[in-house]
């Protein structure tokens, strides 16, 4: 059996953090620790989609440009680990604020390495 290194794994993340997907019209999250209070943070921020498939302000009508715009999230959400603040979302919000299943995939594993690096107390930088 072959064993992959870590350097072989990230390279494969790295690819796939690559590929094209449909972005989720319920909107987006930002993720970060406070590690004052031991806690994975998740700011959501709505969206819209517009006919070329980019992510625009709904109030203004203006594409999303990562650090462009002040924007007030919708929503944060918090948790310990990353299935409580998983579920949070989840479950526990009524509607849910995702409806894209990649979506949902790319949180949980986002969420499991803020958990991973809120532990290690290591840096997070969210992919």
């Amino acid at each position: 059996m072959l064993k992959l290194t870590q350097q072989d794994l990230k390279q494969i993340d790295d690819k796939l953090s690559k590929r094209f997907i449909e972005l989720d019209p319920e909107g987006y999250f930002i993720i970060y620790l406070d590690r004052d209070r031991g806690l994975i943070c998740a700011d959501h921020y709505s969206n819209t989609i517009n006919e070329k498939g980019l992510a625009v302000d709904p109030e203004t009508g203006e594409p999303i440009i990562k650090g462009k715009a002040k924007r007030v999230p919708t929503a944060t959400f918090t948790g310990r680990t990353a299935k409580e603040i998983g579920m949070k979302i989840t479950e526990e919000t009524q509607p849910c604020p995702l409806t894209r299943l990649e979506h949902a995939l790319y949180l949980g594993r986002e969420f499991v390495r803020a958990e991973m690096a809120l532990l290690s107390e290591s840096d997070y930088i969210q992919d």
